[in-house]
């Protein structure tokens, strides 16, 4: 069975030894590969929907698992208490992972690591982790058959060395004079943007496309609100271009 990059370079995150509730685990390819590595002892694989929990269920069975490895259905977390030490979601928004994680939050205290990989929204994701004393500890920005995704790696802030003011210290970029405010490292990612690779380059700059698309609509308009919205969407070009420029240009 060969993973997805993307879900190889989750598996990678899970430390070895660990307890592991995938979320959302759609056909049960993540939990069957970490048992079977055997970077994790036992392992639970949540999904709320019929067809991709009755294909998880096939895919423990055929890799003779199921002893190990439980494949529960429900739109949350399918774990008890002091069940599990890591959890994975990947493959949703970060509106509906952040949902997720609050629910649960309660099953939260035996958790030593969060491995968080949202469709969009991460900077909801972001406050949530903030909010909950959860500490981001690596962030990594890949493409994969055309498609951006961002990993999160985050463990609780009593376990973690490096502290949130820190993480989202505010920072004068080089050779500008534009501030990365907590609000912009939110928006980008604070680890992301210390090493921007390829990737991060790409994603923005789609993202600078498409805030000009709206702008060109938005200019278009009649209503009075358009002239402030037009003005909030140059400024954010412009900030976000900036940040592009001023960024380390080695693109490791």
């Amino acid at each position: 069975m060969k993973l997805s990059q993307r879900l190889q370079y989750i598996l990678e995150q899970i430390p070895a030894g660990s307890r592991l509730a995938d979320i959302g685990s759609d056909h049960g390819l993540l939990p069957v590969a970490a048992v079977r590595s055997g970077r994790v002892s036992q392992a639970v694989a949540g999904e709320v929907n019929d067809g991709p929990l009755r294909a998880a269920q096939k895919q423990v069975a055929e890799a003779g698992l199921t002893d190990r490895i439980a494949v529960r259905k429900g739109d949350g977390f399918v774990v008890k208490v002091n069940e599990v030490d890591v959890i994975t979601i990947a493959g949703m928004g970060g509106a509906l992972i952040a949902s997720i994680l609050e629910q649960g939050k309660d099953k939260l205290a035996s958790v030593k690591q969060l491995v968080l990989q949202p469709n969009v929204g991460e900077d909801i994701l972001r406050r949530w982790l903030i909010k909950h004393q959860w500490v981001l500890i690596n962030e990594h920005i890949m493409e994969e058959d055309g498609k951006i995704y961002e990993v999160l790696t985050a463990v609780p802030a009593s376990e973690s060395s490096l502290k949130q003011d820190e993480l989202y210290r505010a920072w004068e970029l080089p050779g500008s004079s534009l501030v990365l405010t907590e609000d912009l490292l939110m928006q980008l990612g604070p680890l992301l943007v210390k090493a921007p690779n390829e990737t991060f380059f790409s994603k923005w700059q789609l993202e600078i496309r498409k805030l000009q698309d709206v702008l060109a609509q938005v200019a278009r308009s009649d209503q009075e609100s358009a002239q402030h919205k037009q003005e909030q969407l140059r400024k954010q070009i412009e900030q976000l271009e900036e940040v592009l420029a001023c960024l380390p240009k080695d693109r490791q």
